[in-house]
């Protein structure tokens, strides 16, 4: 019986444990990312671990998040970030040198390698064949620090691409029709292995495209082979002895098996306000736009936008639309300049904005009130644009910059001839922003500025439990909902005390001031509670608050992941009728805490309906060490302790 690429590729970085579905295993991480968002937090922890020099083949800081600067706060994380990456081993790309995904993937990413980012959408790496993993900060700097990565092991899943797409349909299509499919929900625990003969029409671009919104999917990961198509992609950076031919065995077994023929997708338009309410763009009539917005990690690449160029050139916008562009890297946006397309791109009346993840983190672009706003992000969720009365649509870059010049969600393939886009012979190189680490970092200085405060650490678990419920929320509630993360409040990434205001609060405005009166408590949640970003924020903010447990239907894998690295309990109900019965402001009492930690089945007392509940702790004997330590953080200092002795 054969090995899947996945299977492989676990197999050759397994530390610990059994590849069994369900399985707790341990991983060793070849390469780690970190953007500026979580990255602050995140080398923070790493600090606290008390290790000279990260451990990893390459670790990287990308600034891309917070590069609006209003006031000095971004600026002094930077500085911060900059001179943590100079002293501790890790390579540090500037503010305008890219995003994240978009730059590693050209001049990092490594077939057959691990990596793990501190940014949900860290899978886009797959599209080059790598086993990438988004986690928490804290996950990615005890990686850093040369620890194993912990994760259930996830099931296979065979996605077989048979045939081409048709002129119009793009690789955006592909992963849109899949979460048609399987929904927000239908790749919890899950890897995505992309086979069959489709696979041979999608460049790497268009395939990390795929992998980057396998995210939207609640995937573990997403995975293309490493293949010559791998090759052209790396030699066009100058990287060809990075490549390694990576397959699965011909006779290999995966848990389930799904099949799309690209022939007969069609242009899908993602409806407000989730990425799996999709429809064919053919079948909405009549949606008037007033803005297009073309970039993000999912859809910013050198392809993407000399499409968008060729559809543009020659043509204005229509005059009710406010089209604006954020090319994914220096890369892609000196090349554009150099080829002319930029100029065809600025002529037809559309903004550039810096390559950074702008629009799509809601830091700027905000749309009118009411608005109908097309995007080529991989997110629509409700008020992340900036603006909670908006409209937002994900569609690919076609039907953006067609739809720009119409005024209309238009189906391209009603625009004219089918247009073509090669990849380059050879990319333009110029690294000059990315800056590597000192040879002995010893006497670099750290630089910390006023908003550079001390993260929240959990405490060792005591036996007994008390506080109120503090509120009540339903299914699919996000981590923008937990921790919001627009443009005012991404500048405070480093100070958890100042965010503690504005936790939940899109849910209930009055979280932040009863968690401070009651001295924390406990949150109900319904199902895929913590969905979207892998921000650490949505665990370390209810920490600093005081939450003792989070009681669900259901958790989203990371955010489950953030709760027991902080020492927060992610609860899960054994009857799901109950989540009914459970008021805001109920009295619920846990006693004998650390034995039923052992037992994974917790007895919750609600004192004020006089009714116990059974929750499920369904977490590793590790994790539970990790709760009653109080934290990842708690438990591998104690683990180094134990060592030196």
């Amino acid at each position: 019986m054969g090995l899947n690429l996945s299977q492989k590729i676990i197999q050759k970085h397994l530390l610990h444990g059994e590849t069994k579905p369900g399985n707790e295993i341990a991983l060793k991480i070849d390469q780690t990312l970190t953007q500026d968002s979580t990255g602050t937090m995140a080398y923070l922890q790493f600090e606290a671990l008390g290790i000279d020099k990260v451990r990893t083949k390459r670790s990287v800081a990308y600034i891309d998040h917070n590069t609006f600067q209003s006031g000095p706060e971004n600026a002094g994380d930077h500085a911060y970030i900059q001179s943590v990456a100079k002293k501790y081993g890790i390579y540090f790309s500037k503010p305008g040198n890219g995003i994240c995904h978009q730059v590693h993937l050209e001049r990092f990413a490594i077939p057959g390698e691990t990596l793990l980012g501190s940014d949900s959408h860290t899978p886009t790496g797959g599209g080059m064949g790598m086993l990438a993993i988004g986690a928490g900060g804290l996950d990615v700097a005890v990686a850093m620090g040369g620890g194993a990565y912990y994760i259930n092991m996830p099931k296979i899943v065979k996605v077989n691409l048979k045939g081409s797409l048709n002129p119009w349909v793009s690789a955006k299509d592909i992963i849109l029709e899949l979460l048609r499919k399987l929904s927000v929900k239908g790749g919890v625990g899950k890897i995505f292995e992309y086979t069959g003969e489709g696979i041979q029409c999608l460049s790497v671009p268009e395939r990390a495209t795929i992998t980057n919104m396998g995210a939207e999917l609640g995937a573990t990961t997403s995975i293309f082979p490493s293949d010559e198509i791998t090759y052209e992609f790396l030699k066009a950076q100058g990287r060809e002895k990075d490549y390694t031919p990576l397959t699965a065995d011909s006779d290999a077994v995966y848990d389930q098996e799904i099949e799309i023929d690209l022939s007969q997708l069609e242009p899908l338009v993602a409806c407000p306000h989730s990425p799996d309410n999709v429809v064919k763009v053919k079948d909405l009539k009549d949606v008037k736009v007033n803005q297009v917005l073309i970039g993000s990690c999912t859809n910013s690449s050198y392809m993407d936008l000399m499409k968008v160029a060729q559809i543009l050139k020659g043509k204005t916008i229509a005059e009710h639309v406010s089209l604006a562009i954020a090319p994914g890297s220096k890369q892609v946006l000196t090349m554009l300049a150099q080829n002319g397309a930029l100029a065809s791109i600025i002529a037809s009346g559309a903004r550039i904005l810096e390559s950074a993840c702008g629009p799509c983190i809601g830091m700027g672009q905000s749309p009118a009130e009411n608005a109908v706003s097309l995007r080529t992000f991989n997110r629509n969720f409700e008020g992340r644009s900036g603006t909670l009365s908006a409209k937002v649509y994900l569609v690919s870059p076609e039907i953006a910059a067609v739809s720009a010049l119409t005024g209309y969600i238009t189906d391209a393939r009603n625009f004219g001839d089918p247009i073509n886009v090669e990849l380059p012979k050879k990319f333009f190189i110029n690294d000059n922003l990315i800056i590597p680490p000192a040879k002995d970092g010893k006497s670099i200085e750290i630089i910390r500025g006023s908003n550079i405060k001390p993260f929240p650490q959990g405490k060792a678990v005591s036996n007994e439990i008390t506080g109120k419920i503090l509120t009540k929320v339903g299914d699919n509630i996000t981590t923008d909902h937990i921790m919001p993360s627009n443009s005012k409040l991404l500048p405070y990434r480093s100070n958890i005390p100042y965010l503690s205001d504005y936790c939940l609060t899109p849910c209930d405005k009055d979280f932040p001031k009863k968690a401070k009166d009651f001295e924390g408590g406990f949150i109900v949640g319904g199902s895929n509670y913590g969905q979207g970003s892998s921000r650490e924020h949505a665990a370390l903010v209810p920490l600093y608050l005081g939450v003792k447990a989070v009681l669900a239907k259901s958790f989203a894998r990371i955010h489950m992941a953030n709760l027991i690295n902080n020492g927060i309990f992610p609860l899960i109900f054994e009857n799901e009728k109950d989540y009914e019965e459970l008021d805001p402001l109920d009295e619920l009492l846990i006693k004998e805490v650390k034995r039923q930690i052992q037992s994974g089945l917790i007895e919750i007392y609600n004192i004020t309906k006089g009714k116990k509940y059974k929750m499920v702790l369904n977490i590793t004997e590790r994790q539970k060490e990790m709760l009653l330590a109080g934290g990842l953080l708690n438990l591998t200092k104690l683990q180094e302790e134990r060592s030196k002795k």
